[in-house]
């Protein structure tokens, strides 16, 4: 099954690309010079998508397992590809501001690529809290393919993220034997039971009324500070006025 999605305008599928690559080892997509590859768990059955850009439309073709919606794998990459927001307001504001006016050119047509899961979100930020990127894709790739689900494509192995019901029932030893601190590995387990639990959930906190509330809730979490809050509520929850507060990376970039 092929499925095509129109591109907006200020879209460069290279950047995304640029992004989802960038030399780090990710275990839950596959790169090549003009696609990515992905698996998924749709309706409890696991997919694997390519993505193409094929003039000014995403093509997406689905590789292995049955989709039965269409419509969910789309609202997907759409999602992913953050393909339904309007950058004009963006790049308009970044033209009025002498210090940042240069990222509409250096990054033009680069999306906020999100994160779908919250859960999988969380989990991230939580395995790479104090420690460089290269040991949290580390540590990322040693717990999904100790417990994500999995399927082969030519001989290659595809992962997705593990569930929450999966990890909360882990023992911290289980996780320090991948190296993980413990006090990393409480974190993630407490938030995975509560997820398992229903105590935590994407819809639940998107119905509160506004972002201080879901901030509020986010930061009531073991684990969860205000960097791992922001950047859940910008990668995944899509709340407008976020950035990963206090990133040292970001106050760097800003201040040279």
């Amino acid at each position: 099954m092929t499925i095509t999605i129109p591109t907006p305008p200020l879209f460069s599928f290279q950047e995304c690309l640029w992004f989802l690559d960038r030399n780090y080892d990710d275990c839950l997509h596959v790169v090549t010079p003009n696609s990515v590859l992905k698996a998924i768990e749709l309706e409890g059955e696991m997919i694997l998508f390519e993505v193409k850009q094929i003039k000014d439309d995403l093509q997406v073709e689905v590789l292995q397992g049955t989709l039965t919606n269409a419509k969910l794998l789309s609202d997907y990459i759409k999602y992913w590809f953050d393909l339904d927001r309007d950058l004009v307001p963006f790049y308009n504001a970044l033209a009025q501001d002498q210090e940042l006016a240069f990222m509409s050119t250096k990054y033009h047509g680069l999306r906020l690529m999100g994160i779908e899961n919250l859960f999988e979100t969380l989990g991230w930020t939580i395995i790479g809290q104090q420690i460089n990127l290269k040991f949290a894709y580390t540590l990322k790739r040693s717990l999904v393919e100790h417990w994500g689900k999995q399927l082969t494509h030519q001989g290659q192995t595809y992962y997705v993220f593990p569930e929450p019901t999966t990890i909360a029932a882990l023992k911290v030893e289980m996780l320090r034997a991948l190296k993980f601190t413990t006090r990393k590995a409480q974190y993630l387990i407490g938030v995975a039971q509560l997820f398992a639990q229903n105590r935590l959930s994407k819809s639940s906190l998107l119905a509160l009324p506004d972002e201080e509330k879901i901030l509020a809730e986010l930061l009531k979490i073991r684990g969860i500070g205000k960097w791992t809050a922001h950047y859940a509520m910008m990668k995944c929850l899509r709340t407008a006025n976020n950035i990963p507060y206090g990133d040292t990376g970001l106050y760097t970039v800003l201040n040279n």
